[in-house]
């Protein structure tokens, strides 16, 4: 079994990605890995070929974006100053394209993101990212579920 050096955590708009985030980080801890978090811009309001340019949602979108990007620089922050090997990598475009390349580029051994069940609104916002990188993935991948909702009646 190949050891794992090197990890990439996807990171999306949602509070459920710190829970990957941290899974990256104690995997990286307990096994000395460098782990590098990604988060990829993919504005779904301006897409090529379509007028959408809704300015409340946009705006909306923008602003959820950097409450999240402050909440994982600052989880990112911390870590450095304990001394792990941590590096936050902003991209632009295809969020799927964006992530296989940084796989290849940084010698990726285990890719974490978050899986979930991807409703017509996080395709629309995200694409069909899950999907696309479990087919393309040149590495192993863990899925980290968000924590389960308890049933109404039980």
């Amino acid at each position: 079994m190949k050891d794992v050096n090197r990890i990439l955590v996807v990171s999306r708009s949602t509070k459920h990605c710190q829970k990957a985030v941290h899974y990256g980080i104690s995997l990286a801890q307990k096994y000395g890995a460098k782990i590098f978090v990604i988060h990829v811009m993919h504005n779904p309001f301006m897409l090529e070929g379509w007028n959408l340019a809704i300015p409340s949602l946009q705006s909306e979108y923008e602003r959820l974006q950097q409450t999240f990007r402050k909440d994982i620089d600052h989880m990112i922050d911390a870590e450095k100053t304990k001394g792990l090997a941590i590096k936050a990598l902003m991209k632009e475009g295809d969020p799927s394209d964006e992530i296989v390349k940084v796989v290849k580029e940084e010698n990726i051994d285990l890719l974490i993101m978050l899986a979930h069940e991807e409703g017509h609104m996080e395709h629309f916002l995200f694409g069909r990212e899950n999907e696309d990188l479990i087919r393309k993935m040149p590495c192993s991948i863990m899925l980290v579920k968000k924590e389960p909702h308890k049933v109404a009646g039980t």
